[in-house]
This record gives C-alpha cells, sequence and structure tokens, in this order.
C-alpha cells in the first residue's frame, strides 16, 4: 500500500465502523428504581428514526408485558436535555394502547413530531405508567439523541 493512499483508507475504515456502530445502537433501558418489582416490565424500546430528526416525526416503541389486565391509566413523560426538564406530557393510556390491555405482552406506541427548532444534542426520556388508582406499574429512562435534518441530509 503506497503512502498517500494511507489516508484515504483510514477514512474508509473510520466510516464503516461508524456505520456499523450505528446500524447496531441499541437504546439502554435503565428502570428509574432498580429495587423495585414494577407490575410492567419493559423489554425494549426502539426509536425511529435513530437519531431523531428535529422538525420530522418520531417514534417510540416500548415492548412491555404485564402479569394482570391493564383497564386504564397514563403515560407520564419527561424530557430531559443536558440534565434539565424541558418538557413534560401527560398521555391517556387508551390513547397509545387498546384497552383494557390483556395479561402478556403488548407495546405502547407514540409518534410525535418535534418542533424544527428543537436543539441538536443528547436527550433523555423518563416514562411512568400508571393504572386508574394512580399506582405506578413502571417507570423507565433512556436516552436518545435529536439531529438537526440539514446534518442528517449530509450524512
Amino acid at each position: 500500500m503506497e503512502f498517500h493512499s494511507l489516508p484515504k483508507f483510514y477514512l474508509l475504515l473510520s466510516l464503516s465502523v461508524l456505520f456499523l456502530s450505528h446500524a447496531q445502537a441499541k437504546v439502554i433501558v435503565n428502570y428509574c428504581d432498580k429495587k423495585e418489582n414494577y407490575a410492567v416490565k419493559v423489554s425494549g424500546v426502539k426509536i425511529s428514526p435513530d437519531p431523531v430528526v428535529s422538525g420530522e416525526p418520531a417514534s417510540f416503541k416500548i415492548s412491555a408485558s404485564s402479569d394482570q389486565a391493564i383497564y386504564g391509566g397514563e403515560v407520564v413523560i419527561g424530557v430531559s436535555y443536558f440534565g434539565v426538564l424541558v418538557h413534560t406530557e401527560r398521555i391517556d393510556l387508551c390513547k397509545e394502547v387498546s384497552c383494557p390491555v390483556a395479561n402478556g405482552n403488548f407495546l405502547i406506541s407514540h409518534t410525535q413530531t418535534l418542533p424544527a427548532i428543537t436543539p441538536p444534542g443528547p436527550y433523555s426520556l423518563k416514562m411512568t405508567l400508571k393504572n386508574n388508582q394512580d399506582e405506578v406499574l413502571t417507570c423507565i429512562k433512556f436516552n436518545f439523541k435529536i439531529v438537526i435534518r440539514s446534518l442528517v441530509s449530509d450524512m
């Protein structure tokens, strides 16, 4: 290999690693209280697109299961940017899933378009699921990233 082709090789290698790591990126989900035995167990979160693009729809799909039926409740979402709470939202659970939710596996799916002025960077989301009696069924936290549309189209 000639010396002048080494920078091209390293660039190609770096880009390959970047795209492979992005394709295999997995959302790491943590329970809010690791000692709590929540009635609803969360098995995964899928974000699409990942990273989220400001000004475009983003979909969050949370795979979960419960040993008991859920007849209603609410999903409470808090979003933080660099540790500062920037958005809170309360959503009727029955608008996200068909109620009553039978015991077993279920999917909470929420799509939202973020304003085009949403700053890019790292965000964290805390989601608490409560039943009709205001009892916490589960509480999870995970991180995600928001990018500006022009940065994504340049990739």
